[in-house]
């Protein structure tokens, strides 16, 4: 069985960095693309940024030049590493990939942007 843990989320003040990271366990032949999501309170879960199978990247428009999401096949981690953070950043941030054929969602992690 497949399953993601987040990790990596936190408060940090406006200008500042994190790191999150989503965890593979479980058996899989392949991820065909994996993706961060975010859902701030009262608002729809958007995308973020999203890498398909052969690298391509895309980003949304209010992240782009700050995000840059990336892997490592070596330890079935995908990560969204998160710089020049703004308040309007805040949000419940979730991996989700589609491995063999299925998609799968991590449990979210909470960033908070503030001073």
């Amino acid at each position: 069985q497949v399953q993601l843990v987040e990790s990596g989320g936190g408060l940090v003040q406006p200008g500042g960095s994190l790191r999150l990271s989503c965890v593979i366990s479980g058996s899989f032949f392949s991820i065909d693309n994996m993706g961060w999501y975010r859902q701030a309170p009262g608002k729809q879960r958007e995308l973020v940024a999203i890498m398909v199978n052969g690298g391509s990247t895309n980003y949304a428009d209010s992240v782009k030049g700050r995000f840059t999401i990336s892997r490592d096949n070596a330890k079935n981690t995908v990560y969204l590493q998160m710089n020049t953070l703004k308040p309007e950043d805040t949000a419940v941030y979730y991996c989700r990939l589609a491995i063999d054929g299925r998609y799968y969602w991590g449990q979210g992690t909470q960033v908070t942007v503030s001073s």
